[in-house]
């Protein structure tokens, strides 16, 4: 039987997204390595073909999970260990197993309740374990006065997989349900803005959130 959900996005990640397209990749990248380290198992929720996954896999054990089988057989050739699943089931692929730390890399906005997933995540993680992440920051000022004028193009709401749309506060509302200690932080170009505010300057918003 097929699958609708794996052949949507194995049809948008060839025709949208292309092979290792990640936004903000080296800046995400590198961050995430820095904050992950090394000797930890990490899971990676949503890794595609292993794009941003590469920069934290040296001196970890990481398993990748995505319902996109073809970018999969890519991210092997990383090293990764990948595990094909719909991140909006119950994880019965993920059943006994726990992590250091989980990935979840512009995921959160594709899922119908991220709350819920928070829930598995947390699940999922040893004792004083890490959920480490991004999602576009929807409504910085730049969007809300695009989306002010009637334009969606160049806005988060142009991704028709997006169906989750997430602000500062929101997003570490929706943490902290799971999570006693949540850190978000802004990503994007203009840093000195995003050091005032992050909510309204930055592109981007990374969530470390501490179990």
């Amino acid at each position: 039987m097929s699958n609708p959900l794996r052949s949507m996005y194995e049809r948008h990640h060839r025709e949208a997204r292309g092979e290792n397209f990640s936004i903000l990749e080296r800046d995400r990248g590198e961050l995430f390595r820095s904050i992950i380290g090394a000797g930890k198992t990490v899971l990676d929720l949503g890794c595609r073909d292993g794009a941003l996954t590469k920069y934290f896999i040296e001196g970890n054990m990481v398993t990748g999970a995505d319902v996109d089988e073809v970018s999969l057989a890519r991210a092997r050739k990383f090293g990764i260990e990948t595990v094909a699943m719909d991140l909006n089931g119950d994880w019965a692929e993920l059943q006994g197993k726990t992590f250091d730390v989980v990935v979840a890399g512009e995921t959160l906005e594709h899922l119908f309740y991220p709350d819920r997933v928070a829930e598995k995540v947390a699940r999922h993680l040893t004792a004083g374990g890490m959920f480490l992440g991004s999602v576009p920051n929807a409504f910085s000022l730049k969007n809300r006065v695009r989306l002010f004028l009637g334009q969606k193009k160049y806005t988060p709401l142009h991704d028709p997989t997006h169906i989750n749309h997430f602000n500062a506060a929101e997003l570490e509302k929706l943490l902290k349900h799971n999570f006693p200690a949540v850190e978000i932080r802004g990503l994007g170009r203009y840093r000195r803005l995003i050091n005032i505010s992050p909510g309204l300057f930055a592109f981007d918003l990374v969530f470390i959130a501490k179990k």
